[in-house]
């Protein structure tokens, strides 16, 4: 795709999603670490349910690294894979603790060496709360980014190299943030509302 369509694509969603950003509720770098996490096949909305009563019981790294997956288990019995979770957000906690004085580092392989987290969670780690350009892909950015044209892959990896060669860096968090929204609120995976689209006239499928 050509760099012009791209920046009308990009003007055109920024324009539409003025407040895109970071979906899950968090008040510091470890918040949003766990709760990212958490959110692994499982919806924000769900992760935002229980994340309350969560920093509640467990409002620090030491906190959450003295307990047990077992007691972690009843914060977030409602979402997927709670029990996988659990373990991950102890062990991570503990490893915070033990190499990194119970605080979150803005260093990517810092951040993926800590149990449960991988590419997306560092990216969305480094983006929201350090202020680094990341490009996150999730299943909206997968979805839609391969969907309008402005990258052709086939998996996740792909897909993220690719944006990361055809976005300006200085664009790469607005541009990951807007790709959710249009993604959960437009170009949804089963229906997407073309006739509503803000990009309809620039997306492949309709060239």
């Amino acid at each position: 795709m050509d760099k012009k369509r791209v920046t009308k694509i990009l003007d055109l969603l920024e324009a539409e999603y003025p407040d895109a950003g970071c979906a899950l509720h968090h008040q510091n770098p470890f918040e949003l670490l766990v709760a990212t996490v958490l959110s692994a096949q499982t919806t924000d909305k769900s992760v935002n349910q229980v994340t309350p009563e969560l920093f509640q019981a467990y409002p620090d790294a030491r906190a959450l690294a003295e307990t047990e997956p077992g007691e972690v288990e009843k914060y977030i019995r409602r979402i997927g894979m709670y029990k996988t979770k659990s373990k991950n957000i102890v062990a991570l906690a503990r490893k915070l603790c033990d190499e990194y004085g119970g605080r979150v580092p803005n260093d990517y392989d810092a951040l993926v060496s800590l149990p449960g987290v991988g590419r997306k969670t560092a990216n969305v780690v480094q983006s929201v709360a350090f202020g680094v350009q990341r490009i996150a892909v999730d299943t909206h950015v997968f979805r839609v980014s391969n969907r309008i044209g402005l990258v052709r892959e086939k998996n996740v990896l792909d897909t993220e190299k690719a944006l990361m060669r055809t976005i300006p860096e200085n664009r790469w968090t607005d541009t990951h943030h807007c790709l959710i929204f249009h993604g959960r609120n437009c170009c949804t995976a089963r229906k997407p509302h073309c006739e509503e689209c803000c990009i309809a006239a620039l997306c492949e499928q309709n060239l």
